[in-house]
């Protein structure tokens, strides 16, 4: 929910913006975020070494009680670039971000002319505004200012305004798979897109082994505060969960509860899915979260062959459970498992339910 929200509900909800805020307080998931996903190879020229946040001293009231915006600064050689990083995780796409983003950069360069922190030779500092938006649809608002605005003779173009920013589509960075390795916000971007509980165990188990310094011990807590009181509560509804304190406590309670929370957290995927995808069009929503429903029982029936007839036979059924999309035979499949001798007699099974080879006896 963004700033939008909370002036048609009145008041705001504890989600997303404040668990990123945490987050996006610390230098090194900032550092990264810049790293990772600036244009261009003119990032190598920003000494990130130098990264600290804006003084509230020269930023007004007027964007310091913006609770879904933080700014940062670098050093660019003797000067600096300001970072203002605007967290919007409203359910719709704001048409006239752009307009938001200018009327934010004048406020915050009136509070730098007042407390004179300008450049070296007198000059205001750039500003890079980046939005981070977390939505389920793809953002499809104009990313500068001019197409908002009407055609004008041309004697005017001069004093048309420009105004841009960097947009970070989150679901939409992650479903490309156009995301860096070993980086601390695109950790947190494959978080948000992940469905699988086996997956979001990898990536907690990845950041904890990058964040063991211990004056990174602040953003491990960080990240166990994002996850007790956003992530898992989204992912598991009505499950009670402890007070999180470190990152190594949400590893330990994921690996503890895998199996008695899997059936849930597919479930909540599936349900998410069909939501999102009803918001993107019925058709296509409706496909996704039949999906990722056929994802979940594939999911069930391998946990049970393998403890009933052995890895093995997990391994053989793979490829034929692919090749299966109606959720009914997936559910027989799910009795034959319970009923049949051995392995021998499930595959049987499997292979006549699906009807036509699997792929590798294709290849044959």
């Amino acid at each position: 929910m963004s700033q939008t929200d909370t002036e048609h509900t009145g008041q705001r909800q504890p989600t997303h913006d404040s668990g990123y805020k945490l987050l996006f307080a610390h230098a090194a998931m900032v550092r990264d975020l810049l790293r990772g996903f600036l244009p261009g190879a003119w990032v190598q020229e920003l000494d990130l070494s130098t990264l600290e946040r804006a003084s509230g001293s020269y930023v007004s009231d007027d964007l310091r009680d913006r609770a879904d915006d933080i700014i940062w600064r670098v050093r660019w050689g003797q000067d600096w670039l300001y970072v203002y990083l605007l967290l919007e995780f409203q359910s719709s796409v704001d048409p006239w971000m752009a307009v938001r983003i200018q009327t934010y950069l004048g406020l915050l360069y009136q509070d730098l002319i007042r407390a004179e922190q300008l450049s070296v030779a007198g000059r205001l500092p750039p500003v890079l505004p980046v939005v981070l938006y977390n939505g389920a649809k793809a953002w499809t608002a104009a990313e500068t200012l001019e197409p908002l605005i009407e055609p004008a003779p041309s004697v005017l173009d001069a004093y048309r305004p420009r105004q841009g920013y960097l947009l970070l589509d989150e679901q939409q960075l992650a479903k490309t798979g156009a995301l860096p390795e070993r980086n601390l916000s695109a950790a947190l971007f494959r978080l948000e897109a992940t469905r699988g509980s086996a997956a979001v165990m990898g990536i907690v188990r990845a950041l904890l082994d990058w964040l063991q310094a211990p004056e990174q011990l602040g953003l491990r807590r960080a990240f166990a505060v994002w996850f007790g009181r956003v992530f898992l509560p989204k992912r598991l509804p009505g499950v009670e969960l402890p007070p999180l304190d470190d990152l190594s406590e949400v590893y330990h309670m994921l690996a503890e509860n895998l199996e008695s929370w899997t059936d849930q957290w597919k479930q909540e995927g599936l349900e998410q899915g069909l939501e999102q995808g009803l918001e993107q069009g019925l058709e296509q929503g409706l496909e996704q979260g039949l999906e990722q429903g056929r994802e979940a029982a594939r999911h069930m029936l391998l946990r049970l062959v393998r403890r009933r007839f052995g890895p093995a036979f997990a391994d053989q059924s793979t490829p034929w459970l692919a090749q299966i999309r109606d959720l009914g035979a997936l559910e027989e499949l799910g009795d034959q498992v319970l009923i049949l001798a051995d392995g021998e007699a499930w595959l049987n099974a499997l292979r006549e339910i699906a009807g036509e080879p699997a792929a590798g006896d294709r290849a044959t």
